[in-house]
């Protein structure tokens, strides 16, 4: 062992003790889960090392299972005494008394062993396992074998597993800590979130010449009653029947030359986006809404039971394109009872890029090596980076041309690693964007703005920034009016759902509906910025001035 050498507390800064703790507990609760063997007989790892620059700093395993169970028969907030090795070590980490450390061993980093054991068998848990295994070393074992192992054993006897029973129980003499390439993610983290201030703070700065200008032809006072109905359709990929809703204006007639495809994200449900077919309808357009099975909310709810895998797989893409294409034919043949010429394909995240696709995109060349320097580094806040990097396994049909394809609305969209170079998509029809400050899981600076930029130029096209708004803002959650969300399956906290999101879900209807109306009468909608309406701030961008605030 190396010797540790003489370090003081200024040596490591506070907020650096503190993020590796975040960073560990991250880690375990990013790598729950469980491989397929099973270990007869367990046998606890003798000490915890974790390597930091030149220095080592050993942790007995035994020593902290003392320290905690000693804890009821003293002071929780007795500080600990550097006069010992161990205290030592652990205040240097962070850990400054006794309760703080026992809550850090006792938490439970796994909760439910069913969605564990479904979510490490699933790709995105199996990259996880590659990358953590290269930063958490169990003596020499490097694949993360033992870890799982460990795990699948500990869940045969207990539902829950907190942090001390799991170092108690991995049959290895030595855990290694490489507390140097954790630093590496902080810093990879750190500087997204950076990019993510800077580009708020550049919108705010950005000036337009042009204010927000009402349609000629206001799209609020055209609105009519609507319908709806379920209709199951039969498809050739299928052994059940698709599902759709349809959504048709009470007084049908002529007036839209346009019709709406819209497809729910990963998990999502067609219950969600009422509200937005609903509106869209009311101003006279036509909006079919499409059930994924597979990958819809039955799909997600099986999966958090631990019935089913993690919906999300490298399957999903061509079973959703194929539902499109099926509801498009059936459309194109007469046998779908829904008017309008052109139609317009709309969808949140996954259901986004899955129009970007069914268009005749396909992923510039290079993927796989744009994907492993994406996921090296474990700087997954950016989550669309692991549905993105799931293709370079897939060989997707090349897509049939929608000639009748009049625009792509995308809501919280994403495909920044598959065109990542400006007009590497190749589209050529006007496209809408939406995204919010608050999203880091399909950032708005790479993934909207990103993304529109790597369509051809067109005057139509649009991003729409909502300040506050977050990847989940668009969800409509069982009923937000009076706060009910216990019977969703999307049970999102406020952190996630960001500011206001009845008021985002509004703002988007308007606005895609005045995009939409301005479309069909050949007028692109003015660029604005700094725009505050019901107490939102939003911002219209086109291509040129994308660029300029990226520069």
């Amino acid at each position: 062992m190396r010797e540790t050498g003489s370090t003081t507390d200024s040596d490591f800064s506070l907020s650096s003790r503190r993020s590796i703790q975040r960073i560990i507990a991250c880690y375990f609760l990013a790598t729950f889960g469980a491989s397929t063997l099973v270990l007869p007989q367990l046998h606890g790892a003798e000490r915890v090392e974790f390597h930091f620059e030149d220095m080592v700093i050993p942790i007995p395993i035994d020593e902290l299972n003392i320290w905690n169970r000693d804890l009821n028969a003293e002071n929780n907030d007795e500080e600990l005494k550097t006069s010992s090795e161990l205290g030592y070590w652990l205040n240097l980490l962070g850990f400054n008394s006794r309760g703080a450390l026992s809550n850090f061993l006792e938490a439970p980093f796994i909760k439910d062993e069913s969605m564990t054991r479904q979510l490490l068998r699933s790709w995105a848990g199996r990259k996880l396992l590659d990358e953590i295994s290269d930063l958490i070393v169990i003596d020499d074992d490097k694949t993360g074998v033992k870890l799982f192992n460990t795990l699948e054993s500990l869940l045969e006897d207990q539902e829950q597993v907190s942090l001390l029973d799991l170092l108690q129980s991995l049959p290895a003499e030595v855990i290694h800590f490489d507390l140097d390439g954790w630093l590496k993610v902080i810093s990879s983290w750190k500087n997204e979130l950076s990019l993510q201030q800077k580009f708020l703070k550049d919108l705010n700065a950005f000036s337009s010449n042009n204010s927000l200008l009402e349609s000629k032809e206001s799209v609020q006072n055209e609105l009519k009653e609507s319908l709806n109905e379920i209709v199951r359709v039969p498809v050739g990929h299928r052994s059940k029947e698709l599902e759709v809703e349809i959504w048709r204006p009470l007084a049908r007639s002529s007036s839209r030359e346009n019709w709406i495809v819209f497809m729910p994200g990963l998990g999502g449900d067609q219950s969600h986006f009422r509200w937005l077919a609903r509106s869209l309808s009311h101003q006279g357009w036509e909006v079919v809404v499409i059930d994924h099975p597979g990958s819809n909310s039955e799909a997600m709810s099986s999966f958090m039971e631990g019935r089913n895998p993690v919906p999300g797989g490298a399957e999903v893409f061509p079973y959703r394109l194929a539902d499109l294409s099926a509801v498009l034919d059936l459309k194109e043949k007469e046998l779908l009872d829904v008017k309008g010429e052109k139609v317009v394909l709309m969808g949140h995240s996954l259901g986004s890029l899955i129009s970007f696709l069914a268009s005749g995109a396909t992923p510039q060349n290079r993927l796989l090596d744009r994907c492993n320097k994406a996921l090296d580094d474990l700087s997954i806040t950016n989550l669309s980076r692991l549905l993105q990097c799931q293709i370079v396994d897939l060989s997707l049909e090349e897509q049939k041309e929608i000639s009748s394809l009049a625009a792509i609305v995308g809501i919280n969209s994403f495909g920044k690693l598959l065109w990542p170079d400006s007009l590497s998509a190749e589209i050529n029809v006007p496209i809408l964007l939406t995204g919010g400050t608050f999203d880091l899981i399909t950032p708005a600076i790479s993934e909207q703005l990103g993304l529109l930029l790597s369509t051809k130029s067109n005057k139509f096209s649009r991003a729409l920034i909502i300040e506050g708004a977050s990847h989940f803002s668009p969800i409509r959650i069982a009923d937000q009016k009076v706060d009910v969300r216990q019977n969703d399956l999307y049970q999102i906290s406020d952190a996630l759902v960001g500011f206001h999101p009845l008021s985002v879900q509004s703002l988007l209807a308007r606005e895609i509906a005045r995009f939409l109306d301005n479309l069909e009468r050949g007028e692109s909608l003015p660029v604005s910025t700094n725009v505050t309406r019901n107490g939102l701030k939003f911002h219209l961008l086109d291509r040129n001035s994308i660029i300029k605030i990226l520069d």
